[in-house]
């Protein structure tokens, strides 16, 4: 892939969630919420200060992380639906 992101930004893979509940039924596509749970693919250098100083971004590529529902900006690349967000919105890392 031949995109990295710029500053305290991330490029993001969303993680589909389950098709089924616990009980056996079928979730439906136009019933299913967008999953708030990715993967890190790549990410920028980070921010700086007003004095110049690079703040790293805390994350890493193959990270697992949560984000906000309405986070971050859907975009294709390479035919693969990817979401670039700032680091600011994503909430943890799962381990």
């Amino acid at each position: 892939m031949a995109f990295k992101p710029l500053h305290d930004r991330v490029l993001v893979r969303r993680i589909e969630g389950e098709e089924k509940t616990k009980g056996g039924l079928i979730i439906p596509d136009t019933a299913k919420e967008k999953p708030a749970e990715g993967e890190v693919i790549s990410t920028g250098e980070g921010a700086r200060k007003d004095s110049g100083e690079l703040i790293p971004v805390g994350v890493k590529a193959g990270d697992r992380v949560l984000f906000g529902k309405w986070s971050g900006t859907e975009v294709t690349i390479d035919g693969k639906d990817l979401l670039i967000m700032k680091e600011s919105d994503i909430l943890g890392i799962i381990a």
